[in-house]
């Protein structure tokens, strides 16, 4: 084969070794979001369908253009539930934000040394298979009806998922790593550095994921039981006089909270999955 004599001819032949990328269509880009979409909007227009002709009754349900009409309102028109709204996310704020700042080094701990994963083992294991709703009157007779004990609910809530899943991240760190890391005389902060956390990486972002949705349990069920505001208040208050409206507004409001927050764990998960070593 002779050698090309022009640009021309090396563009040519670059671009006839190159594989061609076959186009993906739109829907095939978005695919899970067209039928899901088109799933939620199924759903919602016969809820709404059955609510207008009023096979529904609104004293134990509500309907799609009711409860959105509610929530505009506390939110753009009378503004009620955003004093609510702020109250809850400072409670979960200073919870979950405790609970990463001390799951995250103790499972550290825990997972790269043996003694003290044995010896905190049995009261981990017992606290974390305990429903935490249980400690709320205990909770609540210390801390009182005040911002404490929604913030210990929290972290009680939020703690364990992120410690557990830091442990099992330290503890899966692949062992061929680390006898090539020792094979250059690393010590073990070199150890710990190149080789435990960027492994461990997805493991701590896994467990801040399960953190969140246990603390946003936390924050709901101690509002519930021992708050006068707040997003949980407006549930239990709300489901007492039978505002149904109300009720499914704040499940609306918790629930793109959660959406809003796992999405920003879900990037920085994907941002970090180049740390690990490809499988296999």
């Amino acid at each position: 084969m002779s050698l090309p004599d022009t640009q021309a001819d090396v563009t040519v032949a670059i671009s006839a070794d190159a594989p061609i990328r076959p186009r993906v269509s739109f829907y095939a880009r978005n695919e899970a979001l067209i039928v899901g979409g088109l799933a939620v909007a199924i759903v919602l227009a016969g809820w709404e369908l059955m609510w207008s002709a009023g096979r529904i009754d609104p004293l134990f349900f509500s309907g799609p253009s009711a409860i959105f009409a509610r929530l505009w309102s506390g939110l753009a028109g009378e503004g009620d539930m955003i004093e609510h709204i702020v109250f809850s996310a400072q409670n979960f704020a200073a919870g979950f934000g405790i609970a990463a700042a001390l799951g995250i080094p103790l499972g550290i701990l825990l997972g790269w040394y043996k003694l003290p994963r044995l010896i905190l083992d049995p009261f981990i294991t017992s606290l974390y298979s305990t429903p935490r709703i249980v400690f709320v009157p205990l909770i609540v007779m210390w801390f009182g009806l005040g911002f404490a004990s929604k913030v210990v609910i929290v972290f009680l809530s939020a703690f364990f998922p992120i410690l557990l899943n830091v442990m099992a991240g330290v503890r899966t760190t692949d062992d061929q790593l680390l006898g090539a890391a020792r094979s250059f005389c690393a010590t073990q902060w070199d150890l710990f550095r190149t080789v435990v956390l960027p492994s461990s990486v997805p493991f701590i972002i896994v467990g801040l994921r399960q953190g969140l949705a246990h603390g946003l349990i936390g924050v709901v069920v101690g509002e519930f039981f021992a708050g006068s505001k707040g997003v949980g208040y407006l549930v239990g208050q709300a489901g007492m006089s039978f505002k149904t409206d109300l009720l499914f507004a704040c499940v609306i409001v918790i629930a793109v909270a959660g959406i809003g927050i796992s999405a920003i764990l879900q990037r920085i998960e994907r941002h970090f999955q180049r740390w690990r070593p490809p499988a296999g």
